[in-house]
């Protein structure tokens, strides 16, 4: 049977890996919001009002997911995992306090302003309203990100009878790994909306929804995802460099590397590793590619696993097939999304029968039916990530300083798995609805008539007079 440590260890993982995919959405679907609300200003266009209004309806839902699963997750911490705080709570306190100050509350003060506040408040203001709420939910990962970060890359403090206690706050903030964490996160976050957005535009249109607010959604999330793939690829590959530096052993188990430390690695595609016998099962690799990627040398050295066993054997380096596998998924959704983006900007880019560019007439019905599924491509590859860097982590919780096992509750075995099965369940009900609802307000969708075709007296909310109000016109006779 598993005990407390595995099962808290499992419960602790399902709470997060639920509560990543809200803020995954809301970081990057706020500015995507803000992109469609200055396109409406600038342009006079309604299309852009009406992804506007579809969209926000999502970002919504997402945020209040987001916070209700947030709640739950953060009661872990005194629950299952006293030690945490026990031990580093002088450093992990004060930076959670700082995000829900500076963002949390910014968040929460404009989100109501900008879901209600169309014709309520001045255009400018509602304008203003939508960018402080992208703000406040970038400003938010900023302080997750520095946390999480310094748990890997830990600065700016010392031990004083068992706790940790701040010397260097700037430290601490601006720790070796933060940075690159950050952007990463960031870049996943614009992604995940982008194929989103994408996704769902892709399902309207294969229903026969061919507005113009479809297509320009669409446009948007392509154009986006390719945008930001090459740069995630990059930001990807300075993150490997710094990780090399500060947790080579993460890096040796994301490789399956257990013992060349000669140069020349080999980057290992496919394999089934064996810590029992420490190797590799059914191996498939490329000679010196591992070398290359993580050093820029072919005959470079990286970490091996090998090293990192004490010498009574005790293993210290994480469980290599998670990571292996999880770093895997990761990189090869990423590569899909590469594929998939970039194939349907050269397509749209060809010239359509109307002289027009950027045609998503031009995208073949496969394609189109590939993009649906995709919609949630960017949650695959967010939670692959967390995966690889958070089981990479192992065997400890904040590096160097506090081991996982000395951090867990002494709780019943049975009691964590009745909470857990509670969770679980809960949790799917809830992902089901999530996508559920998504799903209705793109079908419902394409029974909405344009915003163009409505005026105050049609009785539809006045949302043509709203949409030009924010724009500060007068409404329409």
């Amino acid at each position: 049977m598993m005990d407390t440590l595995i099962l808290s260890r499992i419960q602790f993982a399902a709470n997060i890996s639920f509560h990543i995919l809200f803020p995954t959405i809301t970081i990057a679907l706020g500015w995507f919001l803000l992109f469609f609300k200055l396109r409406f200003q600038w342009t006079g266009d309604f299309k852009w009002m009406e992804a506007y209004r579809f969209w926000v309806k999502v970002f919504a839902l997402s945020f209040a997911m987001g916070v209700v699963s947030g709640i739950t997750m953060s009661f872990q911490f005194g629950t299952n995992w006293p030690g945490f705080m026990e031990t580093v709570g002088n450093i992990a306190g004060p930076l959670l306090a700082y995000e829900v100050m500076t963002a949390f509350f910014l968040e929460a003060v404009f989100i109501g302003i900008m879901l209600f506040g169309f014709s309520r408040v001045p255009g400018w203001l509602h304008t203003l309203a939508t960018f402080l709420v992208a703000f406040g939910t970038t400003l938010s990962t900023f302080w997750i990100i520095v946390l999480n970060s310094w748990m890997h890359t830990p600065q700016g403090f010392e031990m004083i009878d068992g706790a940790a206690h701040a010397t260097d706050w700037w430290a601490i903030v601006f720790n070796p790994s933060m940075p690159y964490r950050l952007g990463h996160m960031l870049l996943a976050s614009g992604l995940t909306v982008a194929f989103l957005i994408a996704g769902v535009s892709a399902f309207r249109w294969l229903r026969g929804d061919r507005k113009e607010s479809v297509r320009a959604s669409m446009r948007a999330g392509l154009g986006f995802a390719a945008l930001l793939i090459p740069l995630q690829i990059f930001a990807g590959d300075v993150h490997g460099l710094n990780t090399l530096e500060h947790q080579p052993q993460k890096v040796a188990a994301m490789e399956a590397n257990w013992s060349d430390t000669n140069g020349h690695t080999p980057l290992v595609l496919f394999a089934l590793p064996d810590e029992n016998a420490r190797e590799n099962r059914f191996e498939i690799a490329i000679p010196s590619l591992a070398s290359l990627i993580l050093t820029h040398h072919a005959d470079g050295a990286i970490p091996a696993l090998d090293e990192f066993v004490a010498e009574d054997g005790t293993v210290l380096h994480p469980p290599v097939d998670k990571v292996f596998w999880s770093f895997r998924i990761m990189v090869g959704t990423g590569m899909a999304m590469l594929l998939v983006s970039w194939a349907s900007v050269v397509l749209m880019m060809r010239r359509a029968p109307d002289g027009r560019r950027f045609h998503i007439d031009r995208l073949p019905r496969p394609l189109l039916f590939a993009l649906v599924p995709m919609a949630f491509s960017g949650w695959v590859a967010t939670l692959a990530g967390w995966y690889t860097t958070e089981i990479g982590r192992q065997p400890w919780l904040v590096q160097g300083v506090l081991d996982v096992s000395s951090a867990v509750a002494d709780v019943p075995a049975p009691m964590v798995l009745s909470t857990l099965l509670g969770y679980l369940a809960l949790y799917a009900a809830l992902l089901f609805a999530y996508v559920s609802v998504i799903v209705y307000l793109a079908v419902k969708a394409r029974h909405d008539a344009p915003l163009t075709s409505l005026t105050p007296a049609s009785g539809a909310a006045m949302v043509d007079a709203i949409a030009r109000e924010d724009r500060g016109l007068q409404p329409a006779e």
